[in-house]
């Protein structure tokens, strides 16, 4: 009997061939697959794989273009560029349990609420890969002690970057303008554009009118990168960055100056809490000069402006951060009193000899409409009516010409829409007619409201920079030029891209006999001594003052009123020919809120002519500048 446990053996002896066979197939499938494999990923995909492995530790990152220049119609310095250290934090690097911890650290070092460190963290737009900007103009201890502190402040980054530099600070802020972080929404919109979440823009001025000329074009480079995401070479440049663009204002900085001086002292005297003074040359429709206060530093903004100095500046009810030459509008009184008068001349509704009679009030369906001189001048004709600015006057000429005639005339002289100057947030005005008050309100113009109309008051209320522009027209000869801010705008290499051209709007729909007629009658403002000793002063002016009320009575019933003056000097500025349509230099001066014995504007203007014409005696009348309960002029 054969052994049970010998037929196990020779069963186990005789299956062993079969398994080696077995695992030498299974061995050479599993090898032939894995050649084939290996085969497929280095031969028949090798290049396509390996650009795919360089993509994965290769990223493409934007050069920044230096930012244009900024000089004046000189060729004087307005903005410049310097080199500012800035710290930032790269999302990806900072581990959520330690943000708490490091904000408080770096909020420590650099001055600020670790709350607001947080807040700009959570609000970045962009992957959590790109850095988000915390702090610009940092100091460079600061910096070095942010840079040696890595183990302490994950994620954290210092870099050298260069930042706007305004050494002239608020006497510019509103012409200039200032730069600033891009925000969320904006970012999104100018992405596919080449910004960058950290990206600055223009935000006010000709920093942001004209922020894709100054901006550049952004270069590209390839840099290496480890797996964590932090740069390890640069590789090679594919793009060189193209520096922005360079601006030259029209303005010319001296007469910026001499305006600002001529304004600030009309508000000290006054006790004046905002005021306008703008200067332009009626033959081209150059701005000169545009002072806007209160004004601000728009150096605040290039260094990353805190919190609490922002909150300062929007909680001021004085608005400095608004443009108040272009960006708001008020009643125009009686400057617009040559929107009537230019009508009723052209409708042949008067002649040049046609004497209307003026008297105290006037009466309307029962209601009384006052001339400010309570005597009212007796028969008038266009020189004494405009010249003594009577109110009953143009009462009738307003009358005469009706809503929707006197509306035509406001419109062609430019009032009721933005002038289009080339800085942003214009405001538009307002001129009422007949369909404007059916769209507001429900109901055509009243008598009494075409009186006021013609009077500027009532529903009427312009921009200043409107206003310098139509008296430019009239000084011009029937010219309503755009207002213009930027002169030329000068390539990277030195060539002018965009040089000035004068952008006529439109020719006025007005005979050169009636224009000259006005300019003699803004000529009578002065000479019947309407602006008291404006006259004797050694440059010849015309124009026309202005009171306008507005907002709400007092206890007494009295309203509180602005003052203007508005006017242009001849071309020869010591000879008094106002036949001729050749002056170089319209001025206006804009006090807000004046409630002053006399006009604040004139007084204003006065001063800014002793300054720019270098004139050594003082024509400036103090006590007109006290404060009053009633304005004795228009």
């Amino acid at each position: 009997m054969v052994n049970a446990s010998y037929l196990v053996a020779k069963r186990e002896r005789d299956r062993r061939p079969l398994r080696f066979v077995a695992f030498a197939v299974i061995a050479v499938l599993v090898f032939t697959i894995l050649m084939v494999r290996l085969a497929y990923l280095q031969i028949t995909n090798g290049q396509t794989f390996a650009a795919r492995a360089e993509a994965q530790r290769t990223v493409e990152v934007a050069i920044p273009a230096p930012r244009g220049l900024i000089y004046d119609r000189r060729g004087r310095l307005l903005v410049s560029n310097v080199a500012s250290w800035t710290v930032k934090i790269k999302p990806s690097d900072l581990p959520f349990t330690r943000r708490l911890d490091v904000a408080q650290r770096l909020g420590a070092l650099l001055g600020m609420e670790p709350s607001d460190i947080i807040a700009t963290l959570d609000s970045a737009p962009g992957s959590r890969f790109d850095p988000v900007r915390i702090a610009s103009d940092v100091r460079e201890t600061t910096a070095r002690l942010v840079s040696e502190s890595t183990e302490e402040l994950p994620g954290v980054v210092v870099a050298v970057e260069t930042r706007r530099q305004y050494p002239d600070g608020p006497l510019l802020a509103h012409v200039l303008g200032y730069t600033g972080p891009i925000d969320g929404p904006t970012y999104l919109r100018l992405r596919a554009s080449g910004y960058l979440q950290d990206d600055a823009l223009g935000k006010a001025g000709v920093e942001a009118s004209f922020e894709s000329q100054l901006r550049g074009t952004y270069g590209k480079e390839l840099v290496e990168r480890d797996a964590t995401g932090r740069d390890v070479q640069v590789l090679r440049t594919e793009q060189e960055a193209v520096p922005g663009a360079s601006l030259r204002p029209t303005i010319d900085r001296n007469i910026q100056k001499e305006a600002t001086q001529a304004l600030k002292w009309g508000m000290r005297a006054a006790g004046l809490k905002r005021g306008v003074f703008i200067v332009m040359n009626p033959q081209t429709g150059e701005v000169l000069a545009l002072v806007s206060l209160p004004s601000y530093d728009n150096n605040l903004f290039a260094k990353g402006i805190s919190v609490k100095d922002f909150t300062k500046l929007i909680n001021d009810k004085n608005k400095p951060l608004t443009n108040h030459a272009v960006q708001a509008h008020y009643p125009p009184g009686s400057t617009f009193k040559l929107v009537a008068g230019t009508g009723a001349l052209q409708d042949r509704k008067i002649t040049s000899k046609t004497r209307v009679r003026t008297a105290g009030y006037l009466t309307l369906g029962g209601t009384r409409f006052y001339d400010w001189n309570h005597a009212g001048f007796g028969g008038c004709n266009i020189y004494c009516g405009f010249g003594n600015s009577s109110d009953t006057f143009f009462f009738q000429l307003a009358g005469m010409l009706g809503a929707d005639r006197l509306a035509y005339w406001a419109h062609q002289y430019g009032f009721g829409t933005p002038t289009g100057i080339d800085l942003p947030g214009e405001a538009s005005g307002i001129v009422p007619s007949n369909q404007w008050k059916v769209d507001a309100l429900g109901q055509r113009m009243t008598g009494g409201e075409v009186y006021q109309a013609g009077i500027g008051q009532g529903y009427d209320v312009v921009t200043p920079i409107q206003l310098i522009t139509a008296y430019s027209a009239l000084a011009n000869g029937g010219r309503l030029y755009r207002p213009q801010i930027v002169h030329e705008v000068v390539g990277p290499n030195g060539t002018v891209t965009t040089p000035f051209k004068p952008d006529l709007v439109r020719k006025l729909k007005v005979s050169q006999a009636t224009l000259r007629t006005m300019r003699l009658a803004a000529r009578a403002t002065v000479t019947l001594r309407h602006t008291y000793n404006l006259v004797d002063m050694p440059v010849k002016v015309a124009g026309k003052s202005g009171t306008a009320e507005f907002g709400l009575r007092d206890s007494k019933g009295r309203l509180p009123y602005h003052s203007w003056f508005v006017g242009f000097v001849p071309k020869n500025p010591y000879k008094a020919d106002f036949t001729k349509t050749t002056s170089e230099l319209a001025f206006l001066a804009f006090a807000y809120d004046s409630r002053t014995l006399g006009n604040a504007g004139t007084e204003i203007a006065k001063a800014f002519l002793q300054i720019h014409f270098h004139i050594k005696h003082d024509y400036l009348i103090h006590d007109l500048l006290r404060k009053s309960n009633f304005y004795r002029g228009n």
